[in-house]
């Protein structure tokens, strides 16, 4: 299994770029089945997700390529050339595989596939999704393994939707599917990330009818059929939070180039809070670390609030703060599972429930921990900047969905890391 080796190297320095969002770009891939011809996404990073995404494309009877090295081809077929199912192994390898479901149902009138998997940091049920595509036609045989959905009619037909979690994928799922419906459909306590927004540009681009971009109700006024569009990615903000969290905790200064404050407002205020230096005057998101970081109390929440991805990075800039920090996750009931590798670091940290109690401690110190999931592996990267040592992270697989040359990246701003195999 390959490993990342980190041992501190002083304050990290210097610009650097986060690319694709990949909770954006996997959504728009799916979106690609909707219409036929030939779609261009650019700003696409080079991701294992994206990987795994363009071979389930390819099985859906798609043709993908990379005409440049941040840019995706995907030919789409007409609905009777389309596959609506796969092999099972590519829906178990990530979550975004369910997005698929939507446009094939709006696209194929069928469906047929595995139960997603991902990161394992607690249940992640798909009854919203079930539930919402059910209420515009769409019926479902599933058992333990496989989802099997069909329609009774030729189209989905429009509906009021109101979910009862303003779930990212379900927005996306449901949104897709409902630009080829029959009629209106309303979605109500939508999600607002900027990648649902994102999608929602794209699809308007091949000629859907979206009103309420950005907001907690979607109107979709459905149309007979779109047609292949170029659409450009935007940045990730997480892997953006990913290195300025890694220029606080080494006291240095990182900008990421091409990050969107708007779409960090929230998580900047607490790094300002932890006594971090943010300017958002030049290009980017610029940041510069105190010697050490001040305690405070987080939350995630749905966005606009700190984002659950977020935890872990917060989590570890944290555990080397001055005072005590209580760290409270209200989306996943799992996804403290990475706090007890940072506790084989030097981490003083327990939890109850939603949960943590944060000590800050002024060294942790290397050792060997596992990547539990894409932010646990960052976030444990990112501590052994601090770590007194050598650090070495196992798991590379779960940084490499969501990263692209996460190590050369750190590297570029003067981090001592090493892949190793």
């Amino acid at each position: 299994m390959n490993s990342l080796v980190v041992t501190p190297n002083g304050p990290l320095e210097g610009d650097i770029r986060a690319r694709g969002a990949k909770n954006a770009v996997l959504k728009q891939m799916a979106a690609c089945l909707l219409a036929s011809g030939e779609h261009r996404l650019k700003n696409v990073p080079r991701i294992l997700d994206v990987e795994i995404m363009s071979e389930l494309l390819q099985e859906l009877g798609c043709a993908v390529s990379r005409p440049a090295s941040h840019e995706l081809s995907i030919v789409v077929p007409s609905a009777a050339d389309l596959r609506p199912k796969a092999p099972a192994h590519l829906f178990a390898a990530m979550r975004a595989s369910l997005v698929v479901l939507g446009p094939l149902l709006a696209r194929c009138g069928q469906a047929e596939m595995a139960l997603p998997g991902g990161d394992d940091f607690g249940g992640r049920p798909i009854n919203f999704h079930i539930d919402g595509l059910g209420s515009m036609g769409a019926t479902f045989a599933n058992d333990r393994a496989t989802i099997r959905g069909s329609l009774a009619g030729d189209r989905l037909k429009g509906a009021r939707v109101t979910l009862e979690y303003p779930s990212h994928t379900a927005t996306d799922n449901l949104l897709m599917a409902a630009v080829l419906a029959s009629g209106r459909t309303v979605i109500d306590n939508a999600a607002r990330e900027p990648e649902v927004e994102d999608l929602a540009r794209q699809l308007v681009a091949m000629g859907a009818r979206i009103d309420g971009l950005g907001t907690s109700r979607l109107t979709i006024e459905g149309v007979e059929e779109l047609h292949a569009a170029h659409h450009e990615v935007i940045p990730d903000r997480v892997v953006a939070a990913t290195y300025l969290a890694a220029g606080l905790i080494t006291g240095g200064r990182v900008r990421v180039l091409d990050a969107r404050a708007d779409h960090m407002e929230m998580l900047l205020r607490k790094f300002e809070a932890m006594g971090a230096e943010v300017d958002v005057a030049g290009e980017g998101v610029a940041l510069r670390g105190p010697a050490r970081v001040r305690a405070v109390d987080v939350a995630t929440l749905p966005y606009p609030g700190v984002a659950t991805d977020y935890k872990p990075l917060i989590t570890t800039v944290l555990s080397v703060a001055d005072g005590v920090s209580v760290v409270t996750e209200n989306l996943f009931d799992g996804r403290f599972r990475y706090v007890e590798e940072l506790v084989r670091l030097g981490a003083n940290i327990s939890t109850q429930g939603h949960h943590a109690l944060v000590r800050g401690v002024e060294q942790l110190v290397g050792t060997d921990v596992r990547a539990t999931d894409i932010r646990a592996g960052a976030a444990l990267s990112i501590a052994g900047l601090v770590a007194k040592g050598r650090t070495t992270i196992s798991g590379l697989d779960h940084i490499d969905r969501g990263y692209e040359d996460f190590d050369g990246g750190l590297r570029s701003l003067g981090a001592a890391v090493e892949r190793q195999s």
